[in-house]
């Protein structure tokens, strides 16, 4: 039966030293639609594919790409109800530090209080992992920052990174098209077109989302995105 037998048990550990929930909680990540960050050398970066389920969806309603704090933004790919969770948790996090210290968190500080929140239920009765990843971009005396944190509670720094569908096309895409001294322009064009390599039918300013921080420190949507997209089309 191999590990199929654990698949059931999230505390147990088969005997290839894996917990199975977890490979299922990274099934639907991949599941989810494609999420990409690139970090450029005064920014960072955050796009996603948003596609209804439905036209008569309200597409003014549905938000991907949330605030965790002033200067640190999400995009996830999986569960939405899951992402959810997470960002509220992150928030009260970060909002219990400032109240502390009178200053904002660091981002490799908020990045880690949302990790441990992912690996703290890997490891309790009674619940199941996150389905989700998350990409955290966030700017502070560091610079440009750039995170994915996965089910099982593990987090890395990343250049660039993509997870969700066509996770493997998109990070092929950004491995030739990255370089080190990327502005934060070339950096949206990229990721935009990363998005438009494996996306099905026609890309607008409706299906996608974007977001960026630069060194202002104030992470926000990025409407003028929209034009370029039509632009491309």
């Amino acid at each position: 039966m191999g590990d199929s037998q654990y698949s059931f048990s999230l505390t147990t550990f088969s005997p290839t030293g894996k917990l199975v929930q977890i490979e299922h909680a990274l099934t639907a990540v991949g599941s989810g639609q494609t999420s990409l960050g690139i970090k450029a050398a005064n920014g960072v970066v955050i796009a996603t594919e948003k596609k209804l389920p439905s036209i008569l969806v309200d597409e003014t309603s549905v938000q991907k790409i949330q605030l965790m704090t002033t200067n640190i933004g999400v995009v996830y790919s999986g569960m939405g109800p899951d992402s959810r969770v997470l960002v509220r948790k992150s928030r009260k996090q970060a909002q219990q530090y400032f109240r502390l210290y009178k200053e904002p968190i660091p981002v490799t500080q908020l990045v880690r209080e949302t990790a441990a929140v992912m690996q703290e239920f890997t490891q309790s009765g009674g619940v199941r992992p996150f389905g989700v990843s998350l990409l955290v971009a966030g700017y502070d005396d560091n610079g440009p920052q750039l995170y994915q944190v996965d089910p099982s509670g593990s987090y890395f720094s990343w250049k660039a990174s993509a997870m969700g569908k066509n996770v493997s096309n998109a990070k092929t895409f950004l491995e030739k098209r990255y370089t080190d001294d990327m502005e934060l322009d070339d950096a949206v064009h990229t990721a935009i077109l990363t998005l438009k390599e494996g996306f099905q039918g026609q890309i607008s300013g409706k299906n996608i989302e974007i977001g960026i921080v630069g060194a202002d420190r104030k992470f926000r949507y990025y409407i003028e995105a929209v034009a370029y997209v039509l632009w491309l089309n």
